[in-house]
């Protein structure tokens, strides 16, 4: 879809049926945040930055750690994911981890400076016993003291309501991209199925994590209406990934042009002063970016990242490196003590 068109025809948003009523206002339509994208450099980062400082200590990020607790095997056909079962990536099959192993990762993230601990199953949507086995992740995670989220796809609302019940803080489930380029990068489910979940989330009373991915050959615009999908859920996600496409060989999504630097950037801040109250997560991609990079990104409003040494099947800046980083940015983890954010 053209600049042109996206300007000139009435924007139409998916969002949860239950949540926000097709007469709501829209809060940003998609002209308004390609507008935002379109300012210059040093004007959008001044706005992100006074915006973020409205919210936040600006000095603060916070560390969370994601742990792939089920590996493989995933028969959604996902574009970027090594883990599907449609690829050939040399990424084998495993079974859902056992309880002592998950402690032991989430003592160990703990001991590192992690406050939110993440697990991740590659499940297009998970069965009832599944949930039930994760459920007990998630008590054994929080009798540590930690925040627990989970990923695991698409989520009825019995399964929702079991994992709040168990405790479960944040469930996250990516939008990934705009409307229409979803079908370009999933064929397995549509647009709505991944709403619906997230309705399900907020109906279970949990937070919510959602973000996307760039660098997957879209184009600003459609940026722009990423940003407007999540910006325009009601309420807006309480932590917001954003992440740049780790291209991985046998993905169809491999060889497809890098975005450029500065448009990530932009993303980060158009992220930020559309969600102005949420964790904006840098998080895939981090490995393929220089510290003046993440620096600008942190200067952007981005205030959380993935903290470890591997992001499910991708790697990630070990621990040493990062927390190097932060100390010459002098920027500090968020305390556990803050509370939710």
């Amino acid at each position: 879809m053209s600049a042109n068109l996206a300007t000139e025809q009435p924007i139409v948003l998916h969002r949860p049926k239950a949540v926000a009523p097709a007469a709501a206002a829209v809060r940003w339509p998609v002209a308004e945040i390609e507008a935002l994208f379109a300012l210059p450099l040093p004007e959008l980062i001044y706005r992100a930055q006074t915006v973020h400082r409205e919210h936040f200590d600006p000095s603060e990020v916070e560390l969370a750690t994601l742990l792939s607790i089920k590996t493989g095997g995933c028969p959604e056909d996902c574009g970027y994911c090594p883990q599907s079962v449609h690829y050939d990536t040399g990424v084998e099959a495993g079974k859902l981890m056992e309880v002592t192993a998950v402690r032991e990762a989430a003592e160990a993230a703990k001991a590192a400076g992690a406050t939110r601990f993440c697990m991740g199953a590659a499940w297009r949507a998970p069965k009832d016993r599944d949930v039930e086995k994760v459920a007990e992740l998630v008590r054994e995670v929080k009798s540590i003291g930690l925040e627990a989220c989970c990923t695991l796809g698409m989520l009825s609302e019995d399964q929702a309501q079991t994992l709040k019940t168990a405790g479960l803080d944040y469930y996250n489930h990516n939008l990934d991209t705009a409307p229409e380029a979803y079908g370009r990068v999933i064929t397995t489910r549509d647009y709505q199925e991944r709403l619906d979940t997230l309705e399900h989330v907020r109906n279970a009373g949990m937070s919510v994590c959602c973000g996307g991915i760039v660098g997957m050959g879209e184009s600003r615009t459609e940026r722009a209406g990423l940003v407007a999908q999540l910006a325009n859920l009601d309420p807006y996600p309480e932590s917001v990934p954003i992440n740049e496409l780790v291209q991985v060989e046998g993905t169809p999504l491999a060889g497809t042009d890098k975005i450029d630097p500065f448009e990530f950037v932009r993303t980060i801040a158009v992220a930020r002063i559309t969600m102005p109250k949420a964790r904006v997560r840098l998080s895939a991609g981090r490995q393929q970016m220089d510290e003046a990079l993440q620096a600008m990104c942190f200067v952007a409003g981005a205030n959380s990242i993935f903290y470890g040494d591997k992001l499910l099947t991708t790697g990630n800046p070990d621990v040493e490196r990062d927390r190097a980083l932060l100390s010459r940015l002098g920027l500090h983890a968020r305390d556990a003590q803050h509370g939710h954010g």
